[in-house]
């Protein structure tokens, strides 16, 4: 059984810094496994059942989050100009230093993923999964037939060729969605580009199995269910 300090326990699971965790324990606010504990170098089980001030603090050394990406953002962790996803990211998940898993253009909205976990995020960006990525489009000239077509054969661009695509119209022929198996820049607007359309909006709903929850709105984020984690790793 992992064994660690009662410090780092508690410092990976909660928003505590090493200092609040020494005064705590200086004043008997922690225990573990009903046993008041006055040394946070004190070796713990990731198993045991820690509290602080009567509260239990399971032991989680990842998070999974997903957040409606509103306009505006980068898909970064800091920028010197620009706001970032991760000003979005609540209170009570900031000490877990999350990264966004791929990436949205700053003017993409929708479905992005947040997490701490590099293995996650590899299994999810490595190119060989071809993970697919849906995307709803505003574009400024009705979709046809030709375009549906076009898609489907793959696309071929000074820096890369897109693989097949799939594009579904509608019943408004200016509304249409796109799932793509690979992320380039600017990708779905380069596609759309190319069949001489110009996209006015987009939003990304849906990775793999994974899809966008309604119920959060633009900026908001929700951690993953394991249900939906296992969605995405399927």
């Amino acid at each position: 059984m992992t064994k660690m300090r009662l410090d780092r326990f508690l410092s990976q699971s909660s928003a505590f810094s090493r200092k609040e965790i020494r005064f705590l324990a200086r004043t008997n606010r922690i225990a573990v496994d009903g046993r008041c504990v006055r040394d946070p170098g004190e070796k713990v089980e990731e198993t045991a059942l820690v509290t602080v001030k009567g509260k239990v603090v399971p032991y989680r050394k990842y998070v999974y989050l997903m957040l409606n990406k509103p306009q505006g953002y980068l898909s970064a962790v800091r920028d010197d100009r620009d706001p970032v996803v991760t000003d979005l990211v609540p209170e009570e998940f900031k000490h877990f230093q999350v990264f966004p898993v791929g990436r949205l253009d700053k003017d993409t909205e929708g479905l992005l993923l947040l997490t701490n976990d590099g293995a996650f995020d590899h299994a999810l960006a490595f190119p060989r999964k071809e993970v697919r990525k849906r995307y709803f489009a505003r574009l400024d000239l009705p979709a046809g037939k030709e375009d549906v077509e076009k898609f489907a054969s793959g696309m071929v661009f000074p820096d890369f060729t897109a693989k097949s695509a799939l594009l579904e119209i509608t019943e408004n022929p200016c509304e249409v969605f796109i799932e793509i198996s690979e992320g380039k820049f600017h990708q779905v607007k380069r596609m759309c580009l190319q069949a001489g359309k110009t996209v006015l909006s987009l939003k990304r709903v849906a990775i793999g199995g994974l899809r966008l929850d309604p119920a959060l709105l633009p900026g908001q984020c929700r951690e993953l269910t394991e249900e939906e984690k296992s969605l995405l790793l399927s």
